[in-house]
This record gives structure tokens, C-alpha cells and sequence, in this order.
């Protein structure tokens, strides 16, 4: 019974990190959109464009951030995930043994 709960929060850790990334991975592809279109707007010197860029950078910049949050995240959920797992293994007799020298 205890290994069928140990399985459910490995799953909800899982599905977090894989959440996690694929919300990456989106504001990243946005931010490939931004880009192209912030270069082409540069290049077009058209006045509209131009201002129009000052919005885009912006957007940019905070995808950025918000990326750089989802990533603040999941290494602190993974060293807390990691931190609950060693101390089930040691609770449970099933820690590491280190072999000390003699």
C-alpha cells in the first residue's frame, strides 16, 4: 500500500515538471513570434512599426521573467521532491548506506 502512494506522488511530480515545461515551451515559442516580428518591424523603419516595438520588447521582457519564475519553481519542487524522497527511503529502511572505512 505504501509503495501505491509512493507511485501517486511520484505521477503528481511528474505531471507538475511536464506542466511546468510545456508552459515553457510555449512562452518560448511566443517569444520566437515576438522576435520575428519586432525584427521585421525594425527592418520596415516604418514610424507605426517602430512604436509598435516598444510593446513587443516589453511583452518580451516579461516572458522572459516569467520564464525565468517557472524555472525558479521547478528547481525548488524538485530539490523539495527530492528532500521528501530521501526521507521516505530512510523512514522506510531503504535509504543509501555508506560504507564506512575501516
Amino acid at each position: 500500500m505504501e509503495g501505491d502512494n509512493g507511485a501517486q506522488i511520484d505521477g503528481k511530480i511528474l505531471q507538475t515538471f511536464q506542466k511546468s515545461f510545456v508552459q515553457v515551451q510555449n512562452i518560448l515559442d511566443h517569444n520566437r513570434l515576438l522576435i520575428n516580428e519586432i525584427n521585421q518591424n525594425h527592418e520596415s523603419k516604418i514610424p507605426d512599426n517602430l512604436g509598435r516595438n516598444v510593446g513587443l520588447i516589453r511583452e518580451l521582457n516579461n516572458n522572459v521573467r516569467r520564464v525565468a519564475h517557472l524555472y525558479i519553481d521547478l528547481s525548488n519542487n524538485f530539490s523539495k521532491s527530492m528532500e521528501a524522497s530521501s526521507e521516505g527511503d530512510s523512514a522506510r529502511g531503504g535509504g543509501h548506506n555508506r560504507i564506512m572505512p575501516t
